[in-house]
């Protein structure tokens, strides 16, 4: 592919294609990076610094959502630029290279704060992480649903980077815990960023030179007022991105809280990172599991009843007494593999989604799409954070190690924790299992895009 200079007529091949192994392990490659860099902004980063350096937790729940409503400004506007560059290196392998060091810069700095950091260094650094990381992701994932047209290859290609995406999650909860997470300056946490930044220039540089550049299959430009006209009259994106920030908001609740959970809740702190690991390392067996189901099934029917086993089985987290390692672990492992389908699946519808947008206005914007969907992800765990923090602090929880929390404290996070995610996702449900868009369908809108295919 190397010898290609823009990859596109390689791209050409392939994009009708399966693509060859070796391509999609160099694609997927940095989803590892990128997950450890992007997952301890809602998970480690709050709890780290409200434990460790003494930020308070609703303060910490207000800047978190102060940085999603920044990138409700900042995504959009690098979605529409990404799919307007079009330089003969190739408009998102040009985008992605280029971003790969604003976001290692962002890991380091946030990762690794100064022992005086409070609210203003997370702030800061929260948005510069969140800003990196956008820049990186959104042409990495157009660049990912344009290689493959395939209704089923979407979702081979999105099961091997989410793979990627499992082992950097597992990443990001190791090192912080096998080092140490609780003491200033060089902490776990910090040299999770140094690893970060250092794994999204290698790896990243790897793929901009063995993956090719996708089939730009622009046939018009759109103005920005007829591009927004196309999104809104878009019905299965309509309804796909809510389900979308429906499902991301529920599994983002429990993803805040789940530290404060084993810790305060079941009085297991010193098994806060093994379950956690336990949970993620389900998921990729998950991942797989998805992936046959869907081709079997068909993707949205899948996902749809994935949701509802886990919401069964999540249902019972907060009847657990103190103490339940076996019960909890037991929920870890069925919930961390249906994790696995929540990775797999919707990227994949997303890039047919995509399609339905192409087939109609003559112009590729897998770039504003994926800022969209983006931005509907980064909403969801901001405002679960924004929201859980306030009412805990509200209903009394105190957050610090060891303390002595009432019963209507703990009560109020097992509630939070288990019960609200479980009606998202019932909406989320409701939405999904009659989607449109299958691959009969998806098949009808390559041939529009594609004729000679």
């Amino acid at each position: 592919m190397s010898d290609l200079p823009d990859g596109r007529s390689a791209s050409a091949r392939l994009s009708d294609a399966k693509l060859p192994v070796r391509v999609l392990l160099a694609y997927a490659l940095p989803a590892a990076p990128l997950a450890a860099l992007g997952l301890p902004l809602y998970s480690l980063v709050p709890t780290y610094y409200t434990e460790t350096l003494g930020v308070p937790i609703a303060t910490a729940g207000w800047v978190i959502l102060l940085i999603r409503l920044f990138d409700a400004i900042s995504d959009p506007l690098v979605g529409y630029a990404a799919d307007r560059m079009d330089p003969a290196f190739g408009r998102r392998r040009l985008l992605f290279l280029m971003s790969l060091p604003v976001a290692a810069l962002a890991a380091v700095m946030l990762y690794w704060p100064a022992e005086t950091a409070g609210a203003g260094w997370l702030g800061f650094w929260g948005c510069v992480v969140s800003l990196g990381f956008t820049m990186v992701m959104v042409p990495y994932s157009a660049w990912g649903a344009e290689l493959v047209g395939d209704y089923h290859g979407r979702t081979r290609l999105s099961a091997f980077r989410e793979t990627f995406t499992l082992i950097g999650t597992l990443i990001a909860i190791v090192l912080p815990f096998a080092i140490g997470f609780e003491q200033k300056g060089l902490s776990g946490l910090a040299v999770l960023g140094i690893v970060v930044g250092l794994g999204l220039l290698i790896l990243g540089g790897l793929t901009v030179r063995m993956v090719p550049e996708p089939e730009n299959r622009t046939q018009e430009r759109l103005s920005l007022p007829d591009a927004l006209r196309f999104l809104a009259s878009n019905k299965p994106f309509l309804r796909l991105v809510l389900a979308y920030f429906l499902n991301g908001l529920a599994n983002g609740i429990p993803a805040t809280l789940f530290l404060y959970f084993v810790s305060a809740r079941l009085g297991l702190p010193e098994m806060r990172g093994p379950l956690l690991f336990l949970y993620f390392l389900c998921a990729i067996g998950g991942v797989p599991l998805a992936s046959a189901c869907a081709t079997r099934f068909g993707k949205h029917r899948t996902w749809s009843v994935a949701m509802l086993v886990a919401c069964a089985v999540f249902l019972l987290a907060p009847l657990l007494p103190p103490g339940s390692l076996y019960g909890f672990g037991t929920i870890c492992v069925v919930t961390g593999i249906l994790l696995g389908f929540d990775l797999a699946l919707p990227p994949s519808i997303q890039a047919d989604v995509i399609d339905a947008d192409t087939a109609v206005s003559g112009e590729q914007r897998g770039g504003f799409y994926f800022a969209a969907w983006g931005l509907a992800t980064k909403l969801s765990l901001a405002i679960g954070a924004g929201l859980v923090f306030p009412i805990l602090s509200a209903a009394g929880f105190d957050p610090a190690a060891g303390a002595d929390n009432s019963a209507d404290a703990l009560f109020a996070l097992a509630a939070l924790y288990a019960w609200v995610p479980v009606a998202l996702k019932l909406c989320a449900i409701a939405l999904m299992w009659t989607f449109p868009l299958d691959e009969r369908m998806q098949r009808q809108l390559r041939e529009a895009i594609v004729p000679t295919a």
